[in-house]
């Protein structure tokens, strides 16, 4: 009896933890910490494993303790809606004190090890947690700028894996942190769509004019437009190491017309589905664009 309490206990933890940090979450925001860092990196020789695990491990911890303490703050309107009911705080399995300390260890591991990478990259996991935690979840239930806050740690993790390699902000990191910082828009623009009626329920205002509605679709379309401009500037040659080959450039402007596409379907249709799609297609599409430029830099 003891040993099955035992697993079913360990088993509930595991589930609470990934659930807490939202791990799938995390672990895309730490693959893009270390598609930044590949890319920053002068070639393939100058990789150090100690360094990617610190950026891999420390990305995640200041990722989860922005969600762990994104559900302290919000487990009453977690409770309301259907797609966070079931979340350790808001059902009740995790007292808000014991989330509260996993959030808090979560944030000095974290920083511990990004600071041992350098303390750039620490500063930088300071600001995406206290923006996340502070500014945008507050944010949430009063102005649909809060997804414009939100973009900002959302675009951190892309230059944070530069910055981990070259101990520098420059333009390079600046273009990667522009590139994610477009994406956001489509991308949570098409969740708050679908979602609309779940985020309502806990008074979340996510979409720009607050409706799904044709002013909403424009604004995703134009966001992808400059997502696609921003994507496509490291092939202009002004953005010093970071630089895309002919080849590479039209596959990344390829990437960005399929972006768009699905953006236009959305203000055609208007519909939950097509939202979906878009949602689907976006997270595709940071991914493959990530791939295309670390492919790119390492057969040049």
């Amino acid at each position: 009896m003891n040993a099955t309490a035992n697993t079913f206990s360990f088993k509930q933890i595991a589930i609470d933890f990934k659930e807490i940090t939202k791990a799938g979450l995390a672990i895309s925001v730490v693959f893009s910490s270390i598609a930044g860092y590949l890319l920053g990196v002068l070639d393939f020789h100058d990789l150090k494993v100690t360094t990617l695990l610190m950026l891999a491990i420390g990305g995640y911890c200041m990722v989860g303790a922005s969600n762990a303490f994104n559900q302290v703050i919000e487990k009453d309107l977690d409770a309301l809606m259907d797609r966070t009911k079931n979340r350790p705080v808001a059902s009740g399995r995790m007292s808000p004190n014991h989330a509260l300390f996993v959030a808090s260890l979560l944030t000095i591991i974290g920083l511990i090890l990004l600071y041992l990478i350098n303390p750039k990259s620490a500063m930088f996991g300071a600001i995406s947690i206290f923006l996340y935690t502070s500014v945008y979840t507050p944010l949430k239930q009063y102005t649909p700028l809060s997804v414009f806050v939100g973009a900002f740690p959302g675009a951190i993790p892309f230059m944070l894996g530069w910055v981990a390699a070259t101990d520098n902000f420059g333009i390079e990191a600046g273009t990667l942190f522009l590139i994610q910082f477009f994406w956001q828009f489509p991308h949570f623009w098409a969740i708050g769509w679908f979602l609309f009626e779940d985020y309502e329920k806990a008074g979340f205002f996510m979409l720009p004019t607050g409706k799904k509605d044709t002013s909403t679709a424009l604004q995703t379309i134009l966001y992808s437009v400059w997502l696609l401009v921003a994507s496509m500037l490291p092939c202009l040659g002004y953005t010093g190491r970071l630089f895309l080959s002919p080849i590479a450039a039209v596959i990344v402007f390829l990437l960005g017309l399929w972006m768009i596409f699905y953006a236009v379907k959305l203000y055609q249709e208007r519909t939950s589905k097509a939202a979906r799609t878009l949602m689907l297609v976006s997270v595709s599409y940071i991914s493959l664009l990530q791939l295309v430029y670390i492919i790119d830099k390492f057969l040049r």
